[in-house]
């Protein structure tokens, strides 16, 4: 009996101490920040779709994603906002450059939470093409418009968050500051940094995109930021329609230079390295191959112009030709939301100085046929020289720095100068100079 009592005491005691022991602390979470200063392109929402991916893989705690666009294609943007709408991991779209225009809207009125920084703005989604704006009343605008009202309205309505004015932003692109933003119900919250951002977020019941509510403890979590790779920074410059189109004018006057100069080696490597770079952008880029087809046929009337003396009708079509292809090369797919295409600055230029160059090419060639031969049988016709002995009817003359056989209708006296009409083999007809 004894020996039953001892061992509840000592079961009391122990579960008095485990009782009293201190619980152990919560484990630390994670939160990936992710950074896209960038157009939306399918290089950044890969990146996108990886990083989301790790986020929840690991279970982490959230994903913030700091945005700074001036928009992009619509198929790179649709897929980051399925990846937005899919993930299990909250994810919060921070507008922390200085915008988050067309495609950025998008993906900001997706986001489970969106907030802006101070001096930051939102909007202008109003679907564009490369070319201008199709007019307003034709079908293709009004067919490209409500299909991308009709998907921001369902973004934001599926996000609470205000339906009307989200639609303005796409049917008269509309523009916000960070204030009206909040105002209107487009965002969640201003914040200055993440630091605020899980200091606000901390403790608050968000809204899924499939329905289900979920609340954020963010008491203890440390940030992690998710960095492209090496290849995606490379990949990302190279989606870049001003680069592409420079590549390909350098890529195809590198081969020319060293197809006409061989053994140069270098041009003809950098012509290629070029025109390789240009072929992995193109496998990034929305390309319109008509739009190559110019360009190419532009380059290939420039040279013509150098070898047919068309007196510029050759020239002014090359840059006719080459100023429409770049505008067109990288024409966006129907529907994708922003100007997506070569700086037109660029092309110009580029445009402009191949124009000057082929007219000072153009007409140093036409002034080289007007010359006058200097060089060969052609080059004696019209030249004076002396009368080496007397020309009855033959004889020898002195033209051009060399003794030749000559013949003239009339008789010449040694002395005369003479002028050479016509050639015959290696016999000179003469002419006296009086």
């Amino acid at each position: 009996m004894t020996r039953c009592r001892a061992r509840s005491l000592l079961g009391l005691l122990g579960l008095v101490l485990l009782g009293a022991a201190p619980a152990a602390p919560p484990a630390v979470r994670t939160v990936f920040t992710i950074a896209l200063d960038d157009a939306i392109h399918p290089i950044s929402a890969r990146y996108f779709k990886d990083a989301v991916a790790r986020a929840n893989d690991e279970q982490a705690a959230l994903v913030i994603l700091e945005l700074n666009t001036p928009g992009g294609l619509s198929s790179s943007m649709e897929e980051m906002i399925t990846t937005i709408t899919a993930s299990r991991v909250p994810i919060v779209v921070f507008v922390n450059g200085s915008k988050a225009a067309s495609a950025g809207f998008f993906i900001t009125i997706s986001a489970d939470v969106a907030i802006m920084a101070p001096g930051t703005r939102i909007g202008a989604a109003h679907p564009v093409v490369l070319l201008g704006d199709i007019p307003k009343d034709s079908p293709m605008m009004a067919k490209i418009e409500n299909d991308a009202a009709a998907y921001v309205r369902s973004l934001a309505t599926n996000r609470g968050r205000n339906a009307k004015a989200a639609e303005d932003a796409v049917r008269k692109s509309s523009a916000f500051t960070e204030q009206e933003a909040l105002k209107l119900g487009l965002i969640d919250a201003i914040c200055h940094d993440e630091a605020e951002i899980l200091k606000v977020l901390d403790g608050r019941t968000l809204r899924r995109f499939d329905g289900r509510k979920e609340t954020l403890d963010l008491s203890r979590v440390r940030i992690v930021a998710l960095h492209m790779t090496t290849r995606e920074r490379f990949l990302s410059f190279l989606a870049d329609p001003t680069l592409a189109i420079v590549l390909l004018f350098a890529g195809i006057v590198g081969l020319y230079v060293e197809f006409t100069h061989p053994g140069l080696i270098a041009p003809g490597i950098l012509g290629v390295v070029a025109l390789l770079l240009f072929a992995l952008a193109t496998q990034i880029l929305p390309i319109n191959w008509v739009g190559v087809g110019l360009v190419v046929l532009g380059i290939v009337l420039f040279l013509l112009e150098l070898k047919l003396t068309s007196y510029g009708t050759l020239t002014a079509g090359g840059i006719a030709c080459l100023v429409l292809g770049s505008l067109m090369i990288f024409k966006a797919p129907e529907g994708d939301l922003p100007e997506f295409g070569a700086a037109r600055s660029v092309i110009l230029a580029i445009s402009a100085s191949a124009g000057v160059i082929m007219a000072i090419l153009t007409t140093l060639v036409v002034r080289s046929f007007r010359r006058r031969p200097t060089t060969g049988s052609a080059g004696l016709l019209s030249e004076i020289g002396t009368a080496l002995t007397d020309l009855a009817p033959e004889g020898q003359v002195f033209v051009h720095g060399e003794r030749w056989n000559a013949r003239a209708r009339r008789t010449i006296a040694k002395g005369a100068r003479v002028r050479v009409t016509s050639i015959h083999d290696l016999l000179l007809e003469v002419e006296e100079v009086t």
